[in-house]
Formats: structure tokens, sequence, C-alpha cells
């Protein structure tokens, strides 16, 4: 029987069921109306009930069926539900009222005229029964369904307005599986209190015992008011005592407004970084680019596509991207496509190929270019030096110098915190560029050359994040080089909006910086990771120190010695004025660079580069040999 109750109720009932069950029950709250209309007395006129209870029922089906009331899903009855029936009840008492009167004036039939206090109490009667007979089934199907499937225990993590939505979310759209044993929150005035009779509890009321004791399985953050440091504390706690974390996405990421349970995921290490995203609304960018045309290097690339995806906001007149890497590529345009962006081209090429470059550059004379075409990697270009001189010095040279020549009004270069005080390859041949770029606004006066430095990029390919999230699945060990290594992190998002601000706000010749917040040391950001698969360390998941690759450092920094950071608009954003240098010089040296066409001498290749970047002190290299002459 149990079986047979479930397997109806779990199917949304039939709206023409639904309307009949409304209708039956109007047709018995008219016949107890009656009885009480007459007293209950003995001598009844049923001619008169037969004759107006088919008008009744005709009357209540009009007004069902204008207002909608038998709509709705029952099992998730709401405010909304008991509206709709109070407004088709309502509206089949204005009806009668209006029956009545035009019975009156044409002297039809006194049979359906009902009195007034016959209509008031049929209408209280009617109120009554149809809304509690909407909770009544949706009681029974939360009841009779909990019992027969398995539940999930849930806290929420905030007491506000968020944390009620989600309740009222999980009650709606999720109601069999998940059950709300409390909420917690901070604010002290709400401790002790109650949501639909659920109470409400700090967090030092949470302990071991009483997430044992009531088996909670996971906790909901429900909060757009936390810090990044309570967060931390937060969530740490819960994870320590064997609680899944997830988190409500921001409301700006709710489909159409409103917030489903698929909305809510679990928590992930790039929340839990020890770092406040940077919201950045400058109006310029809208005239910077709107109407232009945009090309992008790199464009199939982690910061590249997302540099893409943010233009596609805005209305330029044509986006045009750039990259080697085809798959990818074709990644990126199918994604636009998919989201009806039309106003884009995409060529399969390499920055290195002038001739290619040209052709683009000379088919679509581009108002402004981000260029973030470059080799990444540091072990990998510390083993092949020659490739890296070759995209990140010349292919850079190719598109700046391009770029003059198509009198491009801006160009805004993707740099990195290893430019600072470079001690690998990879480092230091994109501290070159730099110097390339600034060398070319110094002596051409037709573009605009800027250039934007951040630290690494949360879940950009071959990133830290994603290599421990691989090591965690396959068992461990993570490997991590060197126990007290630091690194700044931001996300993707965040990367792309500092390079679109720097290409609004830049006049030429700057370096835009961001305050990137407190390193993070990664030997904890792996053990937060391995906690939040719900491992422990190290008895399942361990840490494997392997030393310190060739040209790594312990730590970044942000800026060269000798540089100064200046505050802009932004709080969060400064401005580099690099150190004079003699540019003839400089562009001499990087020209002689580039023109060193033998891949197997790295040796005079890197030696170059010293003396270009004087700064460049190998570490833990095959190249420290020549910092030693």
């Amino acid at each position: 029987m149990k079986k047979y109750i479930i397997d109806i109720i779990s199917n949304n009932i039939p709206r023409s069921l639904v309307l009949l069950i409304d209708l039956l029950i109007v047709a018995i709250n008219f016949i107890f109306t009656y009885f009480i209309s007459e007293n209950f007395s003995k001598e009844l006129d049923f001619v008169k009930l037969i004759v107006q209870l088919p008008y009744i029922l005709l009357i209540a089906l009009i007004s069902f069926v204008i207002v909608g009331s038998y709509k709705g899903v029952i099992r998730y009855t709401g405010l909304r539900d008991t509206i709709s029936i109070y407004m088709g009840i309502t509206l089949m008492s204005c009806l009668f009222i209006i029956s009545n009167y035009l019975n009156e004036r044409i002297d039809f039939s006194p049979a359906y005229i009902l009195t007034i206090s016959t209509i008031i109490v049929l209408f209280l009667l009617n109120v009554m029964a149809l809304i509690t007979s909407r909770f009544l089934f949706k009681f029974v199907y939360k009841s009779v369904l909990k019992k027969s499937l398995e539940t999930i225990n849930i806290m929420i993590f905030g007491a506000g307005e968020l944390g009620t939505i989600v309740y009222s979310t999980l009650e709606k759209e999720n109601a069999q599986r998940n059950r709300i044993r409390c909420f917690i929150d901070d604010d002290p005035r709400k401790k002790g209190k109650t949501i639909d009779r659920i109470s409400i509890y700090g967090l030092e009321k949470i302990d071991e015992d009483y997430v044992k004791s009531r088996e909670i399985k996971e906790v909901i953050i429900a909060t757009d008011k936390i810090s990044q440091k309570r967060l931390l504390e937060v969530s740490d706690k819960f994870l320590t005592l064997g609680v899944k974390v997830k988190m409500v996405p921001p409301v700006v990421n709710w489909v159409e407004g409103d917030l489903n349970v698929n909305h809510i995921k679990e928590i992930k290490i790039e929340d839990l970084l020890n770092r406040t995203p940077i919201h950045i609304k400058n109006p310029l960018i809208e005239e910077e680019v709107n109407g232009k045309v945009i090309l992008v290097t790199g464009a199939a690339g982690s910061i590249g596509s997302g540099i893409v995806e943010q233009l596609t906001n805005y209305h330029c007149e044509k986006i045009i991207l750039i990259d080697q890497a085809e798959s990818c590529l074709y990644d990126v345009e199918q994604d636009l496509i998919r989201k009806r962006k039309r106003n884009v081209a995409c060529y399969v090429a390499d920055v290195r190929d002038i001739n290619m470059m040209e052709m683009v550059f000379k088919s679509h004379k581009p108002h402004m270019v981000f260029h973030a075409a470059a080799y990444k990697h540091v072990p990998l270009m510390e083993a092949n030096p020659y490739e890296a001189v070759k995209v990140n010095i010349a292919g850079t040279k190719n598109i700046a110098d391009l770029a003059c020549k198509y009198k491009t009004d801006k160009f805004v270069m993707v740099s990195t915190d290893k430019a600072v005080n470079p001690t690998n390859v990879m480092g230091a041949t994109k501290r070159v560029a730099e110097l390339y770029i600034s060398s070319k606004n110094k002596v051409d006066n037709c573009t605009k050359f800027i250039t934007t430095r951040f630290g690494n990029v949360l879940g950009s390919n071959g990133s830290v994040i994603p290599l421990f999230k691989k090591q965690i699945a396959d068992g461990g060990p993570i490997t991590l080089t060197h126990p007290e290594i630091t690194r700044y992190f931001m996300t993707i998002p965040e990367a792309c909006q500092l390079v679109i601000e720097a290409g609004s706000m830049g006049l030429g010749g700057e370096i835009f910086i961001f305050d990137m917040g407190k390193s993070v040391k990664i030997i904890d950001l792996a053990k937060r990771m391995i906690k939040l698969s719900g491992l422990e360390y190290p008895n399942d998941i361990d840490i494997k120190i392997t030393g310190l690759r060739p040209g790594e450092k312990l730590y970044e920094e942000l800026l060269n010695d000798g540089e100064n950071a200046l505050p802009t608009h932004h709080k969060k954003i400064m401005i580099n004025k690099s150190e004079s240098f003699n540019v003839q010089e400089k562009i001499g040296l990087i020209e002689e660079l580039i023109h060193l066409t033998d891949p197997e001498n790295n040796i005079q290749i890197v030696e170059k580069m010293k003396q270009i970047v004087p700064e460049f002190i190998s570490n833990n290299s095959i190249f420290e040999n020549l910092d030693k002459k």
C-alpha cells in the first residue's frame, strides 16, 4: 500500500484530476452549507438542492479555470498557490452575487438565487477546505516519502534572507532527500530563535557530538556577508568534523534570478584561498571597445579565452582570435557559436609567423590588441630557451611592430610576476618582452603600449590546482617542490578584468600591477585540497617533497629593484613607472638575441638574456655558471 501511495505522489497528479477533486470539495461544502442554512431541518427541499448543485459546480468550474488555481504542483504548494486558490474562491463568490442580481432583474428562477449568508458560509468553508487539502497532501508527500528514502541531514550556515531562500528551495525541489537540522549564524541576536520551528545556533554549538548524534552529512554556506578569513575558519571546522561543505553562488549567477538545488555546489579550493575577489567597474571600458576591432593573441589559452569571453559582453565590431593550438581554439569558437556570438574571426596561426600576422593586421586593422600568446611553463622553458625566446620575445616583437605599422590605438601585453627579478628562462623572456614594449612606447608615438603583471591564475592549464586534483584522484601522493614555497593567486575572471581595465585606463608606458593580497603557502593549499576531497593527510593522501625545479623561486615578487608603484583610481590596481634605461641599446641587444638562430646553443641565448636583464640570476639551473662569470 505504501509503495502504491509513493508511486502516486512521486508523480505530478494530472491537472484535470486536481480540478475534479476541487469541484468535489466544493460540492460537499455546498451540501454542508445547505444543511446549515436550513438549520439541519428534517424537512429539507432536496429538489432545490439537486437543482442548485450543478449551478454551484458550473460557477466553481468557471472561476477555477479563469484563475488556474488547479494548475500548481500540489506537493510544492506555497504562498502563491494559496493566493491563487483564494482568488478562485473569491471570484466564485462574486459570480454568485452577480448571478443573484441578474436573476432578480430578469426574474429567471428563484432556485438559482443564493442568500448572502449562504455565499459567506460557502466562501469560508471552501477557503478552509481547499487550502487545507493542498497542505495535507504536501504533508503526506513529505512524511511518507521521507520514510521510504534515505534522507540527508543538512545544516545551513546563515539565518538571513539567503539562508531562508536556500531552506525554501531545498524544501520545494528536493524535499524527499534533505532534512534541515539547524541553522547556524554568527549574529548573537538570531541565536536561540527559530525559522519554521528549526533552531538557530552559534558555530560554537556545533561539535563532534552534535554532528554524530544527528548524523549531519552536509553544511551549506548561505551568506554573502562572510569575510574570506571567516569562510576559511568555518570551512576548516566543518571539514575537520567530516561534514561536506557546499556554497550558494552569488545571486547574479542564478538563472533568471531564481535559486535551484543544482546551483548549490561543493566548496572549491578557489573559494578558500585568502583572497577577496576584486570587481572592476569602469564605464570607460565600453567607450574603448564598443564599435572597435579587437585582436586577441593566445585566444585559446586560459587568459586569452577569458578576455574574449568578457569582450563578447560589449558591442565590439569584431573580435579576432589567434592561437596555434587548433583543438583548443576550436573549442573556444564552438562555445562562442553556442552563445550566438557572431562577430568573431578565428585564425590558427603562430605569432612567430610574421607573414601570417601581417595578413591578419592588414585584413582587419585592429584598434586594440590584447597580447596573451606565450609559453609559460618554467621547467619546460628552462630546457628549451630557444623556443621561449622565439615565442615570448620574437612573437611579442612581431605583434608590437605590426601594431605600430597599422596604427593600432593600444597594445596591452599580458606579463607575469615571474618577470620580476627573474630566476628562470621563462621569467627572463617575459621581462625582455616587457622591456621591448616599454622601448616601443618611448620611440614610437603611433601606439600606446601597456603591460599588465599578475601572479598565478587559479585553474589555468597546467597550474598547481588541477595537478593536485589529479594526484588526489590517483590516490596520491601530492608532489610539492619545497615546504616553504609560496605563490600569489588570482582567478581567471579577475586577471581578464585587469587586462581589459588596463586597456581602457592606460595612456602608454605603464606596467599595471594587481594588489593580489597575501601569498599562499602551497603546502597549506595542498592540505586543504585533501580535506575538501573527504580524505585525511597523511593517512589517506601524503605530500612528497621533491625539491625545487630548475629556475623555480621560493616566492614571487611584483616589483623589480628600482621600480615604484603608484596608486590609481582603483585601490587594488597600481601603476609602475619603470626605471629608465638606454632604449636604443636595449632594442639592439633584443634584436641580437632574436637573431641567434642556433637552437643547440642555449648557453649563448641565455647569456644574451642576462646581458639584457642584469637582474636575471639563475636558480637551481644549469645556467648558474653564467652568473659566476
